[in-house]
């Protein structure tokens, strides 16, 4: 299977940015595409772009995360989500998402496995492709615990008032049951498929107690101590394939990768999510290894 990088507009998300493509909405944008093992990278950039980034995919036999959306969500703000991760195959097709906690790094799900970037900058244009990319070493595809990875770009993305960082919790921080959170994506907005929608969405979910989580009612002790679950006893609400690997924020920080689900917005079965505060100090370590052996070599 081909496939391709694109960095979307928001508002009109099945336009790519390629001159392959000939994105009619926005005539001004600046374009380059760049041929890579994995695919094609598209980039581009105009003065209406809501979010530049970086989107690939890989498809992984056996699992079922082929268009991981939000479920009963809006469309936000423009403008107001600016460090989300898009993906896309090379048929348009959106895949999953992720999330930039800095310059150099973006944090997905692991199943999503996202592939090489490399990034270059011109001037106020910026194309990026990835230099490493960091699975939790203990990421089990059979149980989902540890669905993590963290990449590393190339080059730094050139922060403005359309891109920037989102914040994590400290390590070990709990959130409170109840406590309301936003998720955010592209995936479906019904639990029976259908189109994906153009826009970006998003909508609020309360957390959900593990033990709640983990009832014979719900997951029956599937839920591990790095998961944690977010939804409505009802259902209605949901996170939905095509909204994997993108983030679940809570009081203005990320402590949540969308991770599996049983079903999308189903009663009695919450969303849930890799619980980012279990994986900090893997991070922070991850990313300080990586340039200690820089700065050594």
């Amino acid at each position: 299977m081909k496939f391709k990088w694109f960095l979307l507009h928001d508002k009109y998300f099945h336009l790519v940015a390629c001159k392959l493509l000939q994105p009619k909405h926005l005539p001004e944008t600046q374009v380059w595409f760049t041929p890579t093992p994995y695919g094609l990278f598209c980039v581009f950039l105009s003065l209406n772009l809501i979010r530049a980034e970086i989107c690939h995919c890989l498809c992984v036999a056996g699992q079922n995360v082929g268009e991981e959306r939000i479920v009963g969500g809006y469309a936000p703000v423009p403008h107001s989500i600016k460090y989300i991760v898009s993906i896309q195959t090379l048929e348009r097709k959106h895949f999953c998402g992720g999330f930039l906690i800095n310059k150099h790094w973006v944090v997905t799900a692991a199943h999503c496995n996202i592939g090489k970037i490399q990034i270059k900058m011109s001037g106020t244009e910026q194309e990026i492709l990835p230099h490493i990319l960091v699975p939790h070493p203990s990421y089990n595809k059979i149980t989902n615990n540890c669905d993590i990875m963290l990449i590393k770009l190339r080059a730094p993305f050139y922060l403005n008032s359309y891109v920037s960082i989102t914040l994590l919790p400290r390590q070990g921080a709990p959130i409170a049951e109840g406590r309301l959170c936003r998720v955010s994506g592209w995936g479906y907005t019904n639990p029976s498929g259908g189109p994906i929608p153009s826009t970006l969405r998003t909508v609020m979910l309360p957390i959900v107690s593990t033990e709640k989580c983990n009832s014979s009612e719900s997951f029956s002790g599937n839920i591990t101590e790095n998961m944690l679950c977010a939804g409505y006893s009802l259902g209605g609400k949901d996170a939905c394939q095509g909204d994997s690997g993108g983030p679940l924020v809570c009081d203005g920080r990320v402590y949540g990768v969308v991770s599996w689900g049983k079903g999308c917005a189903d009663a009695q079965f919450p969303g849930v999510y890799t619980a980012v505060s279990k994986f900090r100090r893997w991070i922070d370590n991850t990313i300080f290894s990586y340039y200690s052996r820089c700065n050594k070599n």
